[in-house]
């Protein structure tokens, strides 16, 4: 399923324009995003928990010449599923 197929079946499930539940979709991304770059996580119960964690630095290889590379410490977003999601997954 894309954004456009989630959109649909929320219209179509709530009786909502696509616009509406479009411009609602966004909003929601664009708060956990804002919220996940400001270093706060974003907690919904049953469903899940968006968050970011350090990954630290680490030394790799260049899969073409072989040759050693530094990674550089990074910040990455994490998603971690919510019991009542897990329970319907399974």
């Amino acid at each position: 399923m894309n954004k456009t197929d989630l959109i649909n079946s929320i219209a179509d499930k709530s009786g909502l324009t696509k616009k509406d539940v479009e411009s609602v979709l966004n909003s929601f991304l664009g708060e956990v995003t804002d919220a996940l770059a400001n270093g706060e996580k974003v907690q919904l119960i049953g469903f899940g928990t968006f968050e970011t964690r350090k990954r630290s630095g680490r030394t790799g290889r260049n899969p073409q010449t072989g040759q050693e590379i530094v990674i550089a410490e990074s910040t990455v977003p994490v998603f971690k599923a919510g019991n009542k999601l897990k329970e319907a997954v399974k």
